[in-house]
């Protein structure tokens, strides 16, 4: 992982540079911002309105539901997604805040966090398209071209790891694919929310089995080969813990094995393919700054969602390495924006501290139990008390940067 690291700090640096020579940011020429507000319940998904003019848009999401549940806003084709807000307690409030550009949406709510959600309703944006204009255009342009260089260089990395990983997956070597799989998944995960973002894509690479059967998608990826390489007890329970681990699954035959390793080189294939594209880079330009700023939030939703119960390596216990890597990669979207919501006046200056405080405590707490470079503890080695903390810290991280686009865009 030493290459990896040292380009994510290489890209951090450079972008940290790009942004100090524009001095005082200003603030973002888009048009006014217009805020909606979101009740989600088990059975409804209620926007306020269903029209906006282009621009900064903000989406105040409560959640009246029994379950945790997230927003998304989907793209036209209802796959894509263009924004999201995760990990919505019952009774609680999350914030999402977009830049979109004229056209025809989707907003959906999905209660419980599986499945195909509720109230997906369109939504419809017109005006003219928004474009960046003054001086500090060039540099917000440079820090989105920034964020592109380190997707595709994660990317990049990722075929190569993924090829050996399949390699030794389908020749047999258990032990060697052991080794491999949580330091190539560190790539994939710096980098998640692009692949999110695809439809099916990340479903295809990245779910759990309980997430595909409630879902009613064939299981492939990353997760089948784990649990093919650390096969489960006979009385073991899957992530749900109520499914046996055994129900509708048996370890793959040497035949299988190999259609389950062609497919995920194939996927992040196209992953490839499409972050090498025009339409990556007119995704990254749309969204402009605000769309990294919400990467750098996503990311560690994700950490809060999977990583942090224990429930996204279930079989292999290897959920530290993705924890870390969710952090490095959100750490690494808010170096390229941290300079926008710092010019932001005092208060914009003092939620970039706080936010930088946060993914200090975060990354000494996660240093006490191993590294990327050197590994880490299984899952089951850690106490209560070590979740407890790892979860204090992603609470406290996260209140701050969940104001992180905002605060870019006003």
């Amino acid at each position: 992982m030493t290459t990896s690291r040292r380009i994510i700090g290489a890209l951090a640096a450079a972008g940290a540079a790009a942004l100090v020579l524009s001095g005082c940011v200003a603030k973002a020429d888009v048009a006014a911002g217009a805020v909606f507000e979101v009740s989600s319940t088990d059975s409804e998904c209620a926007v306020s309105a269903a029209t906006a003019q282009s621009g900064a848009l903000r989406f105040d999401v409560k959640n009246g539901s029994s379950q945790t549940t997230e927003f998304y806003l989907l793209a036209e084709d209802g796959l894509r997604i263009v924004g999201e807000v995760e990990n919505i307690a019952p009774s609680a409030s999350r914030t999402l805040t977009v830049v979109a550009q004229p056209g025809t949406y989707y907003t959906l709510c999905k209660p419980g966090m599986i499945g195909d959600g509720v109230g997906k309703a369109e939504f419809t944006v017109t005006g003219d398209r928004v474009t960046v204009t003054g001086e500090d255009a060039e540099q917000k342009q440079k820090a989105v071209d920034l964020y592109a260089a380190f997707v595709k260089d994660q990317v990049g990395q990722l075929v190569p790891a993924v090829d050996e990983l399949v390699a030794a997956y389908e020749s047999g070597d258990d032990d060697a694919a052991k080794t491999l799989f949580p330091q190539t998944r560190a790539y994939y995960e710096r980098i998640e929310p692009v692949a999110e973002a695809l439809g099916d894509l990340d479903p295809r690479i990245d779910y759990r089995e309980v997430d595909a059967v409630a879902e009613g998608l064939d299981w492939t990826g990353f997760h089948r080969i784990e649990k093919d390489l650390w096969v489960p007890a006979q009385d073991a329970l899957n992530a749900d813990g109520e499914t046996p681990a055994w129900q509708d699954w048996a370890p793959s035959t040497p035949e299988e094995r190999a259609g389950y390793g062609d497919q995920l080189i194939a996927d992040v294939q196209e992953l490839y393919d499409y972050v090498h594209s025009k339409d990556f880079t007119a995704a990254l330009d749309d969204q402009g700054i605000g769309g990294i700023s919400n990467g750098a939030i996503a990311l560690l939703d994700e950490v809060a969602t999977g990583k942090i119960s224990g429930e996204e390596d279930w079989w292999s216990g290897t959920d530290l390495y993705d924890f870390a890597a969710n952090v490095e990669g959100s750490k690494m979207a808010f170096s390229l924006v941290r300079d926008f919501a710092a010019a932001q006046g005092e208060e914009g200056a003092a939620l970039v501290s706080e936010i930088e405080d946060g993914y200090t405590a975060l990354e000494d707490s996660l240093a006490a139990h191993g590294s990327l470079a050197s590994g880490f503890v299984g899952y089951t080695e850690l106490t209560d008390d070590d979740k407890r903390e790892f979860t204090d810290l992603i609470n406290a991280l996260a209140e701050p940067l969940s104001q992180l686009t905002g605060t870019i865009l006003d």
